[in-house]
């Protein structure tokens, strides 16, 4: 805990055990341990086993495609949907989104062009992704942050007629739909993580999900070292694949989902309550008419009202037990080695970089409860009540222009 917030502290620690963003929702693991034992039982660990093939045509039924391929990651499943589309060149991506989705990109030496967001949607702006294509722009990657869903006639509009490969990352979207049609069914083919921190998990996990019979089959044989049956190599593949334990977990995962869901929406009606305890907040909002999983809740720190910037409430928050998140912090153009090939992309980001430092996650999940979130709603309105005092102590603790450390992760 930082010994200057310490000093400052509420009474009594208003939570004992730390809440993180992203602790994984667990579904029910009776049923899981049998799965598992079955595994063992039939000594099938992996190489597209019978659990993989369940959770693939399970995912594929839930989002309405023909083909979903179980992956190791997000990151290898968005590797390999980079190579099975034919992106080269450059690649047109969001800078505010994780960073796997450009090192995707830059790993397999295609540059990621980054383009900034929409202020309200914080998803791609067609109109700036227009402006941005060259003779060498073979694609487009949109990214549905927050499972709040891209502008996708807009950007399917520009791909077909400036004739580039459109395809999404998803990561955040499982389980919400646009325009009444799930994600995932959408451009090329979508990109889904099921790691840990995901509203639907597998503890480690990806998939690619598409209509493209084509493009399927081909997918399929680069997860897979490019086998087609075997000792016969047709294709240049990597080992891209899901093991069964895997698998066993993501299937009981999808079995919580209605859980997941309940559990994430109660969590965020008790936001709504919690931040008002502290001006200049705004809780990201959810389309009502769409299937929302819930699993992220956004607030908007508005340094004009607030009077407390967004980093001073981050560390107030985790002097709580309260691990707050400054999602995505500092945008990847600020990082390496986007920093270093492009010093100057920011120019170009204005509502990106406005976003890095606006913005703040809370936890939720089956691990929180309205209790915690009460509690969190009572360090707010202390903050606000000792706002002008904490300012002064955490100035002299972080001298102004520097920033404090931050966990990185999916």
């Amino acid at each position: 805990m930082n010994n200057e917030v310490k000093l400052l502290s509420m009474p009594h620690n208003a939570l004992a055990v730390p809440l993180h963003v992203g602790r994984p929702n667990i579904g029910d693991q009776t049923i899981l341990m049998e799965r598992i034992q079955a595994i063992f039982d039939g000594n099938w660990l992996t190489n597209d086993g019978p659990l993989v093939r369940e959770f693939e045509q399970r995912v594929a039924d839930l989002v309405g495609v023909r083909h979903c391929i179980a992956m190791c990651n997000g990151t290898v499943a968005l590797e390999i949907a980079i190579r099975a589309v034919g992106l080269k060149g450059e690649v047109i991506v969001p800078s505010y989104t994780f960073v796997a989705t450009a090192h995707a990109l830059q790993w397999q030496e295609i540059t990621p062009v980054f383009c900034d967001v929409d202020p309200q949607t914080q998803n791609l702006d067609p109109t700036q992704v227009e402006r941005l294509i060259t003779p060498r722009t073979s694609g487009i990657i949109g990214v549905h942050l927050w499972g709040r869903p891209c502008d996708v006639a807009a950007l399917e509009e520009i791909a077909e007629r400036r004739n580039l490969a459109l395809m999404f990352d998803a990561a955040h979207a499982f389980g919400c739909s646009h325009e009444g049609k799930m994600i995932g069914s959408f451009g090329r083919c979508e990109v889904f993580s099921f790691h840990a921190t995901k509203f639907v998990h597998c503890g480690e996990g990806g998939a690619i999900v598409t209509d493209d019979d084509e493009l399927a089959d081909k997918v399929r044989l680069m997860r897979n070292f490019g086998f087609s049956g075997y000792d016969n190599v047709v294709y240049l593949g990597t080992n891209g694949k899901m093991n069964e334990l895997n698998a066993a977990v993501g299937l009981s995962s999808l079995e919580g989902m209605p859980q997941f869901i309940d559990t994430n929406q109660r969590n965020y009606a008790c936001y709504e309550e919690a931040i008002l305890e502290l001006p200049g907040l705004r809780l990201l909002e959810y389309p009502k008419q769409e299937r929302q999983n819930y699993q992220y809740v956004v607030v908007d720190v508005d340094p004009s009202i607030c009077p407390l910037s967004r980093d001073q409430l981050v560390q107030i928050l985790h002097a709580h037990n309260v691990l707050a998140r400054r999602y995505f912090f500092p945008g990847v153009h600020r990082m390496e080695p986007y920093c270093s090939f492009y010093p100057n992309a920011g120019l170009l980001l204005p509502v990106t970089e406005q976003l890095a430092n606006r913005v703040l996650v809370l936890p939720t999940g089956t691990s929180v409860t309205a209790e915690d979130i009460d509690a969190i709603g009572s360090i707010f309105a202390w903050a606000a009540e000792n706002a002008g005092e904490l300012r002064e102590r955490l100035a002299r603790t972080v001298p102004q222009g520097e920033s404090f450390d931050a966990e990185v992760s999916a």
